[in-house]
């Protein structure tokens, strides 16, 4: 069935994987970065010629990147990072944002896992959709940092929370599409995301809105090898990783987009709780207590309990419980109409085998409902601005005040540098 709605550009070729051993070594990144960024139309190539004989191939690979690029005023500062503004040396127009990764020497070569998934994803990745890497380069303080895209006007958490803004469904339609787009991209090319939130999130300046923080993506596992369970921002997980699963696929980034698209249309956090225990409660608060008639093979999971086994429960009683009716959601969702609706329960099923892909998300009936979706030109951009972007570029993935990780400290931040 042909999709009604004209999808992204067609993913990357699948090549050969990546040596993780490479992965780690700041040198072979520095060289990627390094070729890719004289590359940029932004700017004439930069000269390769070595400049001092004392330095071996790829620090003067290196140094001829980081020339490349002038570092302005700092805009933000967590424990993980520091960001900068920036433009490119021969073209001041062409913003960007360093990101300085400290440097830890708690890992090896320096440098978080977080940091190199970052740069091996989004080297990776190219869409409209999806945040652009520009070039990596190391300093002498041995910290590494990442030359993003300059994305100034905030996220779309910043959108929602800004109660002097006013949107309608067919803007909430144009950011879903989105959104949509850029995980289908990821997932045709076996990346997972893994941290869907809204202020990962960015709005360029065009209103086009750009997923960011790769810092949890990985690739798609091979058939029975496990993966850790403790990823996606707990309002955003979905019950299987709640549960303790090991096996995971794209499923796990859908129910994420789901959460994301009910929290445009309600001007507020879905699904919210301050414990996992909590946060399981809530769900099945919504949709009902998962048992093997409606969720065949979840009495498998490592922390599934039978509702007839919880504690406290009289012998013969169940704590089952049933999920939201029909009239529930179509009153608490008007926004997003009877199809929008269809569309996020689609996404938000219980049974990860029972969930919307992002290809069959992309082929739904909402897109081509009435209302259309709103031109990205015209969208609603007053989502916290360059201190907002500031703010989710410079957290470690699963960063969030909704799960504690969070910088406890707040800093001044000065934009004056930006324009």
């Amino acid at each position: 069935m042909a999709s009604p709605v004209v999808l992204s550009p067609r993913p990357n070729p699948p090549g050969a994987k990546v040596d993780p051993v490479a992965a780690r070594s700041k040198a072979l990144a520095i060289l990627a970065s390094s070729n890719k960024a004289t590359r940029s139309p932004a700017v004439a190539p930069a000269a390769s010629t070595p400049k001092d004989g004392d330095l071996d191939l790829a620090e003067q690979m290196n140094d001829d990147v980081r020339r490349q690029f002038v570092s302005g005023k700092r805009l933000g500062e967590g424990t993980y990072a520091i960001v900068y503004a920036g433009h490119y040396r021969h073209n001041p127009d062409a913003l960007v944002a360093i990101k300085k990764i400290k440097f830890n020497a708690e890992f090896k070569d320096g440098i978080a896992m977080d940091a190199i998934r970052e740069i091996k994803f989004l080297s990776e990745l190219t869409h409209p959709n999806i945040i652009k890497l520009h070039a990596v380069f190391s300093t002498k303080d041995q910290n590494l940092s990442l030359v993003l895209e300059h994305l100034p006007l905030g996220d779309l958490e910043g959108l929602w929370k800004n109660r002097k803004l006013t949107y309608s469904g067919a803007d909430i339609k144009a950011w879903a599409n989105m959104l949509c787009q850029a995980i289908w991209f990821c997932h045709e090319n076996y990346v997972l995301h893994r941290d869907i939130k809204g202020n990962n999130l960015l709005i360029a300046a065009d209103g086009t809105v750009k997923l960011a923080d790769f810092g949890l993506a990985r690739s798609f596992a091979d058939p029975g090898r496990p993966m850790t369970s403790n990823v996606i921002t707990r309002f955003y997980r979905p019950p299987e990783l709640l549960y303790g699963c090991y096996h995971y696929g794209g499923a796990v980034d859908m129910w994420s987009v789901g959460c994301v698209i009910a929290e445009l249309a309600i001007r507020n956090f879905f699904l919210a709780s301050e414990t996992d225990i909590g946060q399981l409660a809530t769900i099945c608060d919504h949709f009902g207590t998962p048992t093997e008639e409606n969720w065949p093979s979840v009495s498998t999971l490592r922390y599934y309990v039978a509702p007839s086994q919880q504690p406290g429960i009289q012998k013969g009683s169940t704590a089952a419980k049933m999920g939201k009716p029909a009239s529930w959601w179509r009153g608490t969702f008007p926004l997003l109409g009877e199809d929008g609706v269809d569309l996020i329960r689609g996404m938000l099923a219980m049974d990860p085998k029972k969930r919307l892909t992002a290809k069959q998300a992309l082929e739904h009936r909402y897109w081509t409902a009435l209302p259309r979706p709103t031109k990205k030109e015209k969208l609603p951009k007053d989502a916290g601005g360059e201190a907002k972007a500031a703010e989710d570029l410079k957290r470690k993935g699963g960063e969030t005040p909704a799960n504690g990780r969070a910088d406890k400290v707040a800093r001044k931040l000065d934009f004056a540098s930006m324009g």
